[in-house]
């Protein structure tokens, strides 16, 4: 059974940066597409990253495109989104998700496991 456990989620200032972790056990890492979506209070899930399974392939949304990095560690199963000058709008529960597929897509329903989800609160 596949299980992702996500770390690193915190209450920071604007302007602050987090670095979270999705570690992913149960079958064999690079099957995987990684990514990570978020989805604050009263609003949708909504895509913010992915990487595909070699990590040649990256996708952001437009919010976070320069700030944000995703990478990956096939070796230690471990996916990573670092976070950099952190904004009110980017508080959320971030959820890391995978996907058994050589490429990554930015809707939610095509994700196939997810995590259970971190918090990041930004304050101003």
């Amino acid at each position: 059974q596949v299980r992702l456990v996500e770390s690193g989620g915190a209450s920071v200032q604007a302007g602050g940066s987090l670095r979270l972790s999705c570690v992913l056990s149960g079958r064999s890492f690079v099957s995987f597409g990684m990514g990570w979506f978020r989805q604050a209070p009263g609003k949708e899930r909504e895509f913010v990253a992915a990487i595909n399974w070699n990590g040649d392939m990256t996708l952001y949304t437009d919010s976070v495109k320069g700030r944000f990095t995703i990478s990956r560690d096939n070796a230690k199963a471990t996916a990573s989104l670092q976070m950099n000058n952190l904004k009110p709008d980017d508080t959320a529960i971030y959820y890391c998700t995978a996907i058994l597929s050589t490429v990554v897509v930015r809707g939610p329903e095509d994700w196939d496991y997810w995590g259970q989800g971190t918090q990041v609160t930004v304050s101003s």
